[in-house]
């Protein structure tokens, strides 16, 4: 696993730096760990050597004290150590999702067209959560246990070189079974964290789209389409799990077989080992303390795959592409000094979502101060996305556009809604005031530019029958109807007063009274900014200047409504067929 441009690697040097003394505190409790546990055989080879077998008590209550005051401080260091690894765990955990969030902050828009909520809020929890038994339990037990294997081989090999020997021989035997485990594993672990994210994703958008699933009778294929998610991640569960249950039986039999050789090999008719009953005692208990951690390293391998699988994942969000360095020098005022001279221009520009299938080809416009421009086209020609490229959330794959020279990618998004008003077709409700959902809780925004916004929008009577006005909490979306929220998306838009709005078919959802009134106001307000518009009824697109017509990614024609009428037969077609439906 390549630790390149690891997140994970970064937080776990940020934390061992910043805490220093617990790091060290750790160590000392691994030692003591290791060093203590090796120390009850050779205490019990003396107990039977000097008393048992000689029968004499000379001795025995001091040994019997040390024996137990060894035990005691084992559980002392375990302690320390459990203890400070969940300290440090937690800290790792923490500064990985500091981390990660940051990196959201930062990520390139065109991340989230092929990744869901689900999938990235999978990474953010249970991926992260599985790194975290990486340092609670999981690679430093490891550490622990392998240390002891090494001691106990030591020890064993102190006793009696024939069998130092045998349990060299094992050794290979017992790491090519755990080897075996771990690959099979892995794999298993990588498809859980998969399929993972593929249920969490599927809650999400069914959550989102309740309403959708209901009024289409999709309960029973949403319901079928989760059982086949759910099934596939319980398939590799249940892998995960036989692997895990498995392994510890085998080594268990394989130890009470090498106990059984031992005593066999030790006894009066073959003395093959050539040892003392009290080393013989010893060993056992050594090989007992030996295939403990082999066990625990079956227990803890678990831990570490699905850890590993996990830090794959992270790492791999935290590789994704970052948006390019914004100029922080840039202001909305050094931009456009006079709001009555905004020149935007497209200069052939081309983008695309995946190689090969291009959204927008050459594109290029000049639109002028204050000029009414309406996009219109069958849907999927990318007229959305073209909004996108204008407020620089994605980059042009060739070409830029510029505001007065300036390109929109290098504007810092701190600056963006001085600029750009934009309207989506549909609104995301947040945590909050009424006031808050127009002001996106910015200080800077007043509450008298939000009244004004609110009348602007002609909300103002409804906001003022509530209980609590523009204070009052929204805690679902049952306050608003679907018209209100598409007005309170433009109130949202235009309370900076910014000298771009971007309408994205902003009619949509609003009946023909409310409709006629939005346009009617638009067309007043006009007068102060460049409005760009997005339309599929170009009986309801706000009165323009030009209209673009796009086909295949491409501009097909652009002129006056009058100049299009004379001369594009799609255009004139798509009124005459807006008329009938009239009639």
């Amino acid at each position: 696993m390549t630790m390149e441009n690891s997140l994970v690697k970064k937080s776990i040097i940020k934390v061992i730096k910043k805490n220093i003394g617990i790091c060290i505190l750790l160590i000392i409790a691994v030692c003591g760990v290791v060093i203590t546990s090796l120390v009850p055989p050779q205490i019990l080879k003396q107990i039977f050597d000097q008393n048992l077998v000689p029968k004499s008590s000379d001795g025995l209550l001091i040994l019997a004290i040390s024996y137990m005051s060894v035990i005691l401080f084992i559980g002392v260091f375990d302690f320390m150590k459990e203890a400070v690894l969940t300290v440090l765990g937690q800290k790792i955990t923490k500064e990985i999702r500091i981390e990660m969030m940051e990196k959201l902050e930062k990520i390139n828009a065109i991340f989230f067209s092929s990744n869901g909520s689900g999938i990235v809020v999978s990474r953010f929890t249970n991926d992260v959560d599985a790194i975290s038994s990486l340092f609670t339990g999981g690679i430093v037990g490891m550490m622990i246990d392998c240390l002891k294997i090494v001691g106990i081989v030591f020890s064993i090999w102190m006793f009696s070189a024939k069998l130092g020997t045998i349990t060299l021989i094992l050794l290979p035997i017992i790491y090519a079974i755990t080897r075996l485990f771990q690959m099979r594993m892995l794999k298993a672990q990588i498809e859980n964290r998969i399929l993972v994210g593929k249920v969490n994703n599927h809650i999400s958008e069914s959550l989102k789209n309740a309403q959708m699933i209901k009024s289409y009778s999709k309960e029973n294929y949403m319901e079928k389409k989760y059982t086949e998610h759910l099934l596939d991640n319980y398939r590799t569960v249940e892998k995960v799990n036989f692997y895990d249950s498995v392994f510890p039986p085998i080594i268990q039999i394989t130890r009470a077989v090498v106990i059984g050789v031992i005593v066999i090999l030790s006894s009066k008719q073959l003395n093959y080992l050539g040892i003392s009953l009290g080393m013989v005692a010893a060993s056992i208990d050594l090989i007992s303390n030996l295939f403990t951690p082999i066990e625990n390293l079956g227990m803890e391998l678990q831990n570490i795959q699905q850890a590993i699988s996990g830090i794959h994942r992270v790492n791999d969000f935290y590789r994704e592409p970052e948006d390019d360095i914004k100029s922080k020098e840039l202001s909305a005022d050094e931009i456009i000094p006079v709001r009555t001279e905004v020149r935007l221009a497209f200069n052939d520009i081309s983008f695309n979502y995946e190689e090969g299938t291009d959204i927008l080809q050459n594109i290029s416009l000049l639109i002028n101060p204050q000029e009414k421009v309406t996009f219109v086209g069958r849907t999927g020609v990318g007229k959305s996305t073209l909004f996108k490229l204008i407020m620089g959330l994605l980059k042009p794959l060739e070409g830029n556009i510029t505001i007065n020279g300036i390109d929109v990618y290098n504007i810092p998004n701190s600056e963006k809604r001085k600029i750009f008003g934009y309207v989506d077709q549909s609104f995301h409700l947040i945590k909050g005031t009424v006031a808050e959902q127009i002001s996106l809780q910015d200080e800077s925004i007043t509450r008298e530019q939000i009244e004004n916004a609110l009348d602007f929008v002609g909300m103002a009577d409804y906001i003022a029958s509530l209980e609590n006005g523009c204070d009052t909490q929204v805690i679902n979306d049952t306050l608003f109807s679907q018209g209100q929220r598409q007005l309170l998306a433009i109130a949202r838009a235009i309370v900076t007063n910014p000298p771009i709005l971007l309408l994205d078919e902003i009619t949509a959802n609003l009946d023909s009274i409310t409709e006629e009134k939005i346009v009617s106001v638009l067309q007043k307000a006009s007068r102060a900014h460049t409005i760009l518009s997005i339309s599929h009824r170009l009986s309801s697109m706000i009165a323009s200047d030009t209209v673009v017509i796009l086909e295949n990614g491409r501009v097909k024609n652009a002129g006056s409504p009058e100049m299009l009428l004379q001369n594009d037969d799609w255009y004139r077609s798509h009124i005459a067929l807006e008329k009938l439906t009239w009639s």
